[in-house]
């Protein structure tokens, strides 16, 4: 089952995320929460997966032109500056996450995207995958929120967890902050958005 109710795409308090029992702190201790946001989704208790495949899947043509542009250049400067070569990514610079998961959890592998997120986990209410480079290890971190007091409804929530790579990467995340509220953010969202109203049509 799911609902059409709408949902405001807003950052909402870093409690909305610590205060829950997620898998994902059992393995993130030593990383910040750099962002907590409601999306504008909303499913039935079975339907996680499927937000998952919506969401991490599709094409980058779905997005705006400005939020293109803006990732053609992170990726030229990254070339540029050697900030994403190999040596500098998962299992060189930084050990994957994926070492540190428990044995439940490394029994529910998620499935594989195309773009620069390595999945670590998929369970019927959470999803995580990071990434790493020269300056920064992130985590992406989805869960499926029921909401109060309607049954059968949920609410996704994105959380985004780093670890920046000394002064290099804590100027990196200061550097790349405004793009990311002002470009970043709003085109991501809209985008899960109308991806997820897609699938709901699909499904039907």
């Amino acid at each position: 089952m799911t609902t059409q109710t709408a949902v405001r795409t807003r950052p909402i308090p870093s409690g909305a995320y610590s205060s829950r029992p997620w898998r994902i702190h059992e393995i993130t201790e030593d990383f910040d929460l750099e962002d907590v946001w409601a999306l504008p989704v909303r499913g039935g208790a079975d339907d996680f997966p499927r937000f998952v495949d919506s969401m991490m899947g599709g094409d980058d043509r779905d997005f705006p032109a400005a939020y293109r542009f803006l990732f053609a250049v992170r990726m030229a400067l990254g070339q540029l500056l050697g900030t994403d070569e190999d040596e500098h990514g998962l299992g060189r610079r930084v050990a994957s996450l994926s070492d540190r998961l428990p044995a439940d959890l490394r029994d529910q592998p998620a499935p594989e995207h195309d773009g620069a997120f390595h999945p670590l986990f998929l369970t019927d209410r959470e999803y995580a995958a990071e990434v790493a480079n020269r300056t920064v290890h992130g985590v992406l971190h989805l869960g499926w929120v029921e909401v109060p007091e309607v049954p059968d409804d949920y609410s996704a929530q994105m959380s985004v967890l780093v670890r920046p790579n000394g002064v290099l990467g804590e100027a990196y995340m200061a550097f790349i902050k405004p793009f990311r509220y002002l470009v970043v953010y709003p085109a991501l969202l809209r985008t899960v958005g109308r991806r997820w109203e897609t699938a709901q049509g699909v499904a039907r």
